[in-house]
């Protein structure tokens, strides 16, 4: 029996140790993350995370109870399209645990999910890519200094990234590694085609960039691989996959003109990104850089071990740590060639990262093999208690890697002036910033010493909401109100008043036209703005300015709290103080009414896109010159306004005075009376094409965002749609469930055996070529029950020295005198290994051999 069929037959202690690091890995990641504060009923804050909160909250209230998975929102951005930019099954997910648990408490668990799977789908991804043991429970292990990696902290996929908001990344990247298992299974047994699809469709609808990893992934695994069966497996998964998502991911594609894009700026240190440490830091300065980068993570040693990691998958023909490596050169290569772009190339470093650590766990696998083998009496037969002991010792040492710095070991101790920690002689000055992360996110805005003023606030504006009115509230930004919880905290007005007062700023950056307008506006409404989309030509505090900006844009109320800023509105005319919280003054805003008359035809841009910085550089230069507001500039309109080209001056056709009275909005609708038909009425409503006007004519794109419509009956109403772009989309994604009935009912897909043909008995014994020997599966609830082709064993024809003919055994068996065909094993082995030394099964071989003669096994 071959070393690596020994390594793989499954015996209960094996099975212990894989289920203990897989269990430890689980719950080491749960315990850093704060479990009491997971468990108590308070909303939580930090980053983006504090404002994601308003999502599965809008989707359970309104959208939900339309039957809607996407549909608009008044309550950011001057109004924005929920959930058509933005993945919506993590929010699914909150909504559905939110039946059986308090809201807040959903949210957080859903929140840490992501982490908590990644050492169960990393465990699989070796269970599923056939790596021997004690591989599979160590790359559940590897999936631990990943997650508490901080070399990184916004790209995704670790604890900090999630804490800092990127859940949905984490979940995804998950499924991601998941369905990569699913794939190089699928490529070898023909099955899992239906699951595969369902998998990747999840993976896409938690977050587009780890469904790219996915994606690459498998194409990646077929062409290492190529022929037409696993085309035939392949090619359904990917199709059925992306028709399942298609309710989203065709809107998506479809608008994706109306995308706004932040600008982010792609990194250029590439040796001290890829290697982020002592090694990259070295490989810059040798390739003539400054290597002067600094991380709070080092990879040197897990770099090191990757590469050892790939060169014993080489040599010993280990398919998944080839596989891997190839993985983490293709996305290596990919972060320094992706242009400048709307893909921050800084997005693809999680999977390099990602990819060192698992190659790491195949090299300390191997590690653990030789020394089964080093340590034991007989080279076909490695010692298991050594494997299993230096596979348990690699994880502890792994543990406490990454438990020190975290100073979450048992039993460890603190200086008295908290500079060092100490474990069992160990001792270390570094400190994790990720529990500290943990503990302020899920502590909740009530555990920060200014909820008091932060709860006061927010029941001033919802009494005003009451006293004065809904609407929209622009409030000055600092980096300060982070004492609240985040700077992102007063996101929260909308979910904090029940939709009555709106924030003009919102998480979801991307996803409405309308944000860059916003932030020029924040530059000129706050003393410390964080201006922070790139590219756009900021102001300073100029309050004067940003009212105008206000009324245009709809604003009723403008909260400001720095002394300069309080100053400059207080001699405002068109600010009118109307509360006071603590520091902040709250002024209402005139003249901002949501719906109001044009004085003048607007002007159709004839040569600019209705989307796109194509658009958005000319409604820039409008919106900050008051002197063209006479004239509102239009993406399209009727044939009797005037059209001009992007920099002309449009002359002034002024049109009869009208009055708009009446006005009336719900979540996705604007209703308004008017006196005199014909005339442009602008409606200060984020634009986007899902809107649909009933008694007028429109709406038509407006700058800065905004839509003009020419009413045709004196009640109009605006109402945000479902268009055929929608109904494409779940048409589609109606043809992948019965795809993927099709897949399930088909089964699996017959795969070719690659190899050349093995001989017949008769040829065996005629020309001394290998015979076949058959594969039977003997477990049925095993996953590759199915019988297939294993490795020729060769035979030899011709009798021994006393003139028997010895029958061929099966490999590593031993040669037994039989006149004809041999006997089948003296007793069952488990898992045979497949040509590559990778097939995970209890088996039985039975030899095809010759009735009249016998071969000889060339061992």
């Amino acid at each position: 029996m071959p070393v690596i069929e020994r390594l793989r037959r499954r015996r209960p202690a094996d099975q212990l140790l894989t289920a203990g690091l897989v269990v430890a890995a689980v719950a080491f990641t749960f315990v850093q993350l704060q479990p009491r504060l997971l468990l108590s009923d308070t909303l939580p804050a930090g980053g983006d995370m504090g404002a994601h909160v308003w999502g599965p909250a809008f989707l359970r209230d309104h959208l939900l109870p339309q039957w809607r998975l996407s549909g608009w929102s008044p309550d950011w951005y001057a109004g924005f399209p929920a959930y058509h930019f933005y993945m919506v099954v993590p929010s699914l997910l909150i909504v559905a645990l939110d039946v059986v648990l308090p809201y807040t408490i959903a949210f957080k668990l859903i929140s840490v999910s992501g982490l908590l799977a990644l050492p169960v789908a990393a465990w699989a991804l070796g269970r599923l890519g056939r790596l021997p043991f004690p591989g599979p429970g160590l790359l559940a292990v590897a999936a631990v200094p990943f997650i508490f990696d901080r070399s990184f902290t916004i790209y995704g996929g670790n604890a900090a990234s999630t804490l800092a908001g990127e859940f949905a990344f984490s979940i995804s990247l998950a499924l991601a590694v998941l369905f990569l298992g699913l794939v190089l299974r699928g490529l070898a047994t023909g099955r899992h085609r239906a699951l595969a699809a369902v998998v990747l469709a999840l993976c896409a609808l938690c977050h587009i960039i780890p469904a790219i990893f996915a994606l690459v992934g498998g194409a990646l695994a077929v062409a290492l691989r190529p022929d037409r069966s696993r085309l035939r497996w392949a090619l359904p998964v990917a199709v059925v996959g992306g028709l399942l998502t298609s309710f989203w991911t065709v809107p998506f594609v479809a608008r994706r003109a109306y995308l706004n894009d932040m600008g982010w700026e792609k990194l250029t240190t590439y040796w001290e990104s890829l290697f982020p440490g002592r090694l990259g830091g070295s490989l810059s300065r040798a390739f003539g850089g400054e290597g002067t980068a600094t991380v709070a993570g080092d990879l040197t040693w897990v770099a090191a071990l990757a590469i050892v990691g790939v060169i014993t998958s080489i040599i010993f023909r280990r398919h998944l740590g080839m596989f891997l490596g190839l993985l983490a050169l293709v996305f290596a290569v990919a972060f320094v060639l992706a242009p400048q772009g709307r893909l921050w190339n800084a997005r693809l470093l999680p999977f390099w990262y990602l990819c060192l650590y698992l190659l790491a766990a195949v090299a300390v696998a191997e590690f653990a093999t030789s020394a089964a083998l080093l340590f034991s009496r007989r080279l076909d037969r490695p010692n298991r208690a050594i494997a299993i002991g230096a596979a348990a010792l690699a994880a502890l040492a792994a543990f406490v890697a990454v438990g020190l710095p975290l100073r979450a070991l048992p039993f460890g101790e603190v200086s008295a002036d908290g500079s060092s920690y100490s474990w069992a002689g160990l001792r270390t000055t570094d400190r994790s910033f990720i529990s500290d992360w943990a503990r302020w996110n899920y502590s909740g805005y009530q555990g920060k010493a200014a909820y008091p003023e932060f709860r006061a606030l927010l029941s001033t504006m919802d009494d005003i909401g009451e006293q004065e009115g809904c609407g929209r509230a622009m409030w000055e930004y600092d980096s300060d109100l982070d004492r609240f919880g985040t700077p992102m905290a007063l996101m929260l007005l909308p979910y904090a008043t029940e939709g009555c007062i709106g924030s003009m700023e919102g998480l979801y950056f991307e996803a409405s036209a309308t944000t860059p307008f916003h932030f020029l506006n924040q530059s000129e409404l706050s003393l410390a703005p964080s201006r922070a989309q790139r590219d756009l030509p900021y102001g300073s505090l100029d309050v004067d300015l940003g009212v105008d900006h206000l009324q245009l844009l709809g604003v009723r109320y403008y909260m400001a709290f720095s002394p300069e800023a309080v100053r400059q509105a207080d001699a405002e005319p068109e600010l009118t103080p109307v509360a006071t919280s603590g520091s902040w003054r709250i002024y209402r805003v005139a003249d901002a009414e949501l719906v109001e008359p044009l004085d003048a035809e607007p002007a159709v841009l004839t040569d600019v896109p209705e989307g796109g910085r194509g658009w958005l550089e000319p409604a820039v230069d409008w919106y900050l010159d008051r002197s063209t507001h006479d004239v509102f500039l239009a993406a399209s309109g009727p044939p009797s306004w005037p059209r001009i080209s992007a920099g002309e001056v449009p002359e002034v056709d002024e049109v009869p005075a009208n009055s708009v009275s009446n006005i009336t909005t719900t979540t996705d609708s604007v209703s308004f009376d008017v006196e005199r038909l014909g005339t442009p009425v602008l409606v200060k409503a984020s634009y986007f094409p899902n809107w649909e006007a009933s008694g007028a004519e429109g709406p038509w794109r407006a700058a800065p965002n905004l839509m003009v419509v020419v009413p045709t009956a004196t009640h109009v109403e605006l109402r945000y749609g479902t268009t055929w772009v929608e109904w494409t989309g779940w048409a589609l994604s109606l043809a992948g469930l019965g795809g993927l009935v099709l897949l399930m009912v088909k089964g699996p897909v017959a795969m070719a055996d690659r190899r050349r043909r093995a001989p017949t008995p008769e040829e065996a014994v005629d020309t001394g070529e290998e015979a076949l020997v058959l594969v039977l599966d003997e477990d049925p609830d095993d996953d590759l029950a199915v019988a297939e082709a294993n490795t020729p064993t060769p035979a030899v024809a011709g009798p021994d020295s006393d003139g028997a003919h010895r029958a061929a055994a099966p490999t590593g068996g031993a040669a037994a005198d039989h006149p004809g065909p041999p006997a089948p094993d003296p007793a069952p082995r488990d898992e045979p290994a497949e040509p590559d030394g990778d097939k995970v099964s209890r088996r039985s071989r039975i030899w095809v051999g010759s009735g009249t003669g016998a071969a000889k096994p060339d061992e």
